[in-house]
């Protein structure tokens, strides 16, 4: 006698089947908005007194010595020099050098972290620190509290919160805060795409490849990251 396979019995279920014990253990409707909530509440509390602040997003894999980790150091430090608190995703590698670099200059640094199936621990450079399940509510967190977006080379993570930030500009979801992409070499061939491929045909609006800037240099990241800061003190509109 065969044993039927047991169907997922939700459209969610269909999408996220894995052998991940916790994505097995499937949580009700209500349960899981609890669970929304109370991340949002806790997200709130403690970012609500961190003041003005600047978000730096890259890769989770670069080593101290690297030359990105090294410059997202730099940054970090500079920034916190400005009087700018730094949020980063918590993490490794760029993350943890932006963080660091805030806490070489004394600044507040502070890191918004994410449980992954293989886990990715906090860095030591925290004052502040969260562990987020959801990724959406993790993104809010970094829209609604930084003024503006330093984002260094990185995978889909990277890319995912790159799109977000902009996404939410260009439908004034949120206030335009400066983008900064931090290597031309890395992301020059993703703009001319951008630019050929979306503003060429039509499938954004030219004025739309104006919603971020490219920048190399470590004063010009500061500068424009810091530039305009308004008196209103969070960004999501």
């Amino acid at each position: 006698m065969t044993t039927a396979p047991i169907l997922p019995s939700t459209f969610d279920q269909e999408i996220i089947r894995c052998d991940e014990p916790e994505i097995q253990a499937e949580l009700s409707d209500p349960e899981r908005l609890e669970k929304i909530r109370s991340e949002f509440e806790e997200g709130f509390r403690i970012m609500e007194p961190v003041g003005p602040a600047v978000c730096v997003f890259g890769s989770a894999r670069t080593r101290p010595g690297n030359p990105e980790y090294e410059q997202a150091r730099r940054v970090g430090a500079g920034i916190a020099r400005q009087g700018y608190a730094v949020i980063t995703g918590g993490g490794p590698g760029t993350m943890e050098a932006a963080n660091r670099g805030a806490k070489d200059e004394e600044g507040l640094s502070v890191g918004l972290n994410i449980e992954l199936p293989h886990e990715q621990s906090a860095n030591p450079y925290l004052d502040i620190g969260k562990e987020f399940h959801y990724f959406f509510a993790r993104k809010l967190m970094f829209v609604r509290y930084s003024w503006s977006f330093v984002i260094f080379p990185g995978g889909f993570g990277t890319l995912d919160e790159m799109f977000e930030a902009l996404t939410l500009i260009q439908t004034h979801k949120a206030r335009p805060h400066p983008v900064l992409l931090v290597g031309a070499d890395f992301w020059q061939d993703l703009i001319d795409w951008i630019a050929r491929r979306l503003a060429g045909e039509g499938r954004i609006s030219p004025a739309d490849m104006e919603l971020f800037t490219v920048c190399d240099e470590d004063d010009a990241i500061v500068a424009n990251a810091v530039r305009g800061f308004p008196a209103l003190p969070h960004g999501l509109a």
